[in-house]
């Protein structure tokens, strides 16, 4: 026997050798120590030793084949193709184990009938699912108390008893120490099978983890670099100092978007939410945009964890691109503030132009489906929602048992940044 592929490396290469040896080993060794033993008995007659040392030999063979092959069989594997024993070894084992059945009864060997027609009952029986198998279980145990007892009454030996429980017993005692071992073995594959399912899922997951980061960093970044860059192409007539510092800028953002990229690769970034408001406020203001803040405590760091302040700018940040990207908004409103142990987010626009359910809101690993998957798993929750052209992002996060913030007067500041293509229009922050 060869360890399959399956087993190597995880523990099982020695679970499944002690399986064969316990199984087919078994069986065989059954089969080979009490019927050998009567084949080569010189006092049963010619007649009978002859064909059941064939038959003997035949069934021997085709059991290792069939439970060999067991082994091999993922558990569960239902009625697919590859979980159906090999029909013509299974009609050979069935052929020889009535022929050996025969020779014993002729001889009336009331112990020794039911050795091989047992063997192929466990060994059908291991093929099946537990709920075929009682009832094929059963019917082989009530069977088994016929042909003894009908050739013991014919006879009139005496013993009819013997003759028809001894078989019956034997039946059930040899498919109980069959399935024993290969139940426990079934149990250690789908073990195996799950620990190896759980490790890809959390390849997967971690993957899933690792495109959402750098679609926020890159989607945001990029966004910015558009924007800048085309305020830049429509400055460069009426204003080339402003449009070579907006193009510095785009310089700089870039180097920054390569900087957080390589971060993110490496496993150390940490988007606050200190940092996003800033930053989402200076963009919308770039943009022509009145954003506002209202910031209660004032420092949104009071008392937040540090998974919470990521979590909390990430929706920031996405919150802030999809503005830009998907919105015509003149005015936005960005509204933090600690309750009741719960730390709500609230980013509003008045210039949604696309419905809800639209392909920028489909979560496929990223944007605001993937970021309110992973508030979930916080404890936490994300909705928007639209009102006419309003829409509104917010987000709610557990503070944790230390976080409760010093009530402090709401900080909300306006700063207004002129417009360069629109001198007459300002954006609040």
């Amino acid at each position: 026997m060869r360890d399959g592929e399956n087993a190597r490396g995880t523990g099982l290469t020695g679970l499944r050798r002690h399986t064969w040896w316990t199984v087919p080993g078994m069986a065989v060794g059954v089969q080979l120590l009490f019927v050998g033993e009567w084949v080569l008995d010189e006092d049963v007659s010619r007649w009978a030793r002859g064909p059941a040392a064939v038959a003997l030999a035949v069934e021997v063979v085709a059991s290792a084949v069939l439970l060999t092959r067991r082994l091999t069989l993922l558990p569960g594997a239902g009625a697919s193709p590859a979980a159906r024993p090999p029909v013509g070894w299974l009609i050979t084992a069935c052929a020889a184990g009535t022929v050996l059945a025969v020779c014993a009864l002729a001889v009336r060997n009331y112990g020794l009938w039911a050795v091989a027609p047992a063997t192929v009952v466990a060994i059908v029986a291991t093929y099946l699912a537990p709920r075929a198998r009682r009832p094929l279980i059963i019917a082989s145990v009530l069977f088994a108390l016929l042909p003894g007892g009908v050739v013991s009454l014919a006879t009139g030996d005496g013993d009819p008893a013997h003759a028809a429980l001894f078989p019956a017993g034997l039946v059930a005692f040899t498919v109980w120490v069959v399935l024993g071992p290969l139940w426990a073995w079934d149990t250690a594959r789908r073990l195996d099978e799950a620990r190896r399912l759980e490790a890809e899922l959390a390849v997967k997951d971690e993957r899933l983890r690792f495109a959402a980061d750098l679609h926020d960093i890159q989607g945001h970044h990029l966004q910015v670099i558009a924007l800048k860059s085309e305020l830049a192409a429509r400055l460069v007539a009426a204003d080339p100092e402003r449009a070579a510092a907006e193009m510095r800028e785009v310089r700089q953002l870039a180097a920054d978007a390569l900087s957080d990229t390589r971060a993110v690769v490496q496993g150390y970034r940490r988007t606050t939410l200190d940092d996003e408001i800033t930053n989402a406020t200076r963009v919308l203001a770039a943009a022509g945009i009145d954003a506002r803040t209202s910031l209660e405590p004032a420092t949104v760091t009071d008392g937040l964890p540090e998974t919470a302040r990521h979590l909390l700018g990430l929706v920031m940040r996405e919150a802030t691109t999809n503005v830009l990207r998907h919105s015509r908004a003149r005015h936005a409103e960005v509204d933090y503030r600690v309750t009741g142990g719960l730390a709500r987010l609230r980013v509003s626009n008045d210039g949604a132009d696309e419905p809800l359910d639209t392909a920028r809101h489909t979560g496929q690993g990223t944007g605001l489906h993937s970021l309110g998957e992973r508030l979930r798993v916080a404890e936490g929750e994300l909705t928007w929602q639209r009102d006419g052209e309003h829409f509104a992002v917010t987000a709610l996060l557990p503070t944790g048992p230390a976080t409760e913030a010093d009530p402090a007067g709401p900080g909300t500041t306006a700063t207004t940044a002129a417009d360069p293509v629109n001198p007459g229009k300002g954006a609040a922050r």
